[in-house]
């Protein structure tokens, strides 16, 4: 793991970026938190959603809007994140939460793969009428993503105190 962190901090990427000036790494730092406050954000009403809040307002009503929203922020939060971890990668060789960070990230991305190919999902966004068990299916896979996504920002933030 030591020779792709060495690798990705010896980049013409990271050469680069650090070439940009002393407030190019501030800058992706905000990109990143705007990245994560619209994941997140957008993760957070649909997951409370699909575990049954709101029931009064129609899941594709929420869908629509907050699945392009957290795509958008996921690509923000994941590119600044990796530009802003060229800058000094070695740094965080050993750190346990960088470790653990990542493959949570596939987890959750592997759980909205999962979820959109159910037919409770696909009925939900629809609009269609749900069928049995749909209600408890998605709630359990809005309050793992919940979980997940949570889990995500927490091993981000503890990152810089390790």
């Amino acid at each position: 793991m030591y020779e792709l962190m060495a690798w990705l901090e010896g980049s013409a990427l990271a050469d680069f970026l650090r070439g940009l000036g002393i407030w190019t790494y501030g800058l992706l730092n905000l990109g990143h938190i705007l990245g994560i406050g619209s994941l997140f954000g957008a993760i957070l009403l649909l997951d409370l959603k699909l575990m049954g809040l709101w029931r009064s307002i129609p899941a594709a009503s929420l869908i629509r809007p907050t699945v392009p929203l957290a795509a958008i922020g996921f690509a923000l939060a994941a590119t600044s994140g990796i530009m802003m971890l060229s800058f000094n990668t070695t740094e965080y060789h050993g750190n346990p939460f960088i470790y653990a960070k990542f493959p949570i990230i596939v987890v959750g991305l592997a759980n909205v793969a999962i979820i959109q190919r159910l037919g409770a999902w696909r009925r939900a966004a629809a609009g269609a009428p749900a069928a049995s068990g749909d209600r408890t299916v998605l709630a359990i896979f809005g309050a793992l993503s919940l979980l997940i996504w949570t889990s995500v920002i927490a091993c981000g933030r503890l990152i810089g105190y390790w």
